[in-house]
């Protein structure tokens, strides 16, 4: 099983230690084209309108100014550095070292910067969107698509991808439809279901723990996905459907809140 995840807004930077090393990090394949990405986030977070091309406010500023110097910066494994609500869900810190290790194993993170990142790699804080459009490359999503496709297919080979990520991220890599699962998640009131954010982070980061620290084998099939949520049914107050995938749309995960 593989959890793919987005990476977080919020980012904790690392209080000290060594700079990110770009040959250390999962996928190897990818280190020339993070290279580009690392140069041209650079470019861009040194220029006068940086605030404005990588869409932030100027309370932001100082994480756009460290853009530019990324090398340098101390790096901590991607669990640490990311953080928010999806993150707090997932509670890594809480599971035992066990649990841990299939969190470092099973997590994948796919990111604007790295293209994609193993859970335990060694980041430092920064601030880019797959949204945004660097110079020379692009919009991020189609600059890393078929870079991502090389790169994914071959490391994800035959196991269930419990695909996680949101719109935006998602847009970058599309699982074999017939080994992934993608998981949506619904507040429903008086029948009518809705999308809101906050809850999906939440929900998604929450099923990514259960799935993490449950006994027995991992999911390997859409039904016993669907099995294993529906075990936390009562727990997290959601009920789970799963809607069958088609040749080249894969099935879906529906959690829904009510």
């Amino acid at each position: 099983m593989r959890i793919l995840l987005p990476p977080s807004e919020g980012k904790t930077p690392a209080p000290k230690g060594d700079p990110v090393r770009l040959e250390e990090l999962h996928f190897p394949g990818l280190t020339g084209p993070r290279r580009q990405v690392l140069e041209a986030l650079a470019q861009v977070s040194g220029s006068e309108g940086a605030l404005g091309h990588l869409g932030v406010g100027a309370s932001l500023a100082d994480e756009v100014a460290r853009n530019t110097r990324l090398h340098s910066e101390p790096a901590a494994p991607a669990h640490t550095v990311y953080s928010g609500v999806l993150y707090d869900a997932l509670g890594y810190r809480s599971m035992t070292a066990t649990q841990k290790r299939k969190a470092d194993d099973a997590v994948v993170v796919v990111s604007g910067l790295w293209g994609a990142i193993g859970f335990a790699d060694r980041i430092p804080a920064y601030r880019l969107s797959m949204s945004v459009a660097l110079p020379g490359l692009g919009r991020l999503a189609s600059f890393w698509k078929p870079l991502l496709e090389q790169a994914l297919a071959a490391a994800v080979q035959d196991e269930l991808v419990v695909d996680c990520r949101s719109s935006t991220y998602a847009a970058a890599w599309a699982p074999p439809a017939g080994q992934a699962v993608a998981v949506n998640v619904f507040q429903e009131t008086d029948g009518k279901r809705t999308v809101v954010s906050h809850f999906a982070k939440h929900t998604r980061g929450e099923l990514a723990r259960h799935l993490l620290t449950r006994r027995g084998k991992a999911p390997q099939t859409p039904a016993q996905l669907l099995k294993a949520a529906q075990e936390q049914s009562g727990t997290h107050g959601w009920s789970a459907e799963l809607v069958p995938g088609t040749g080249r749309k894969p099935a879906a995960l529906n959690l829904i809140l009510r």
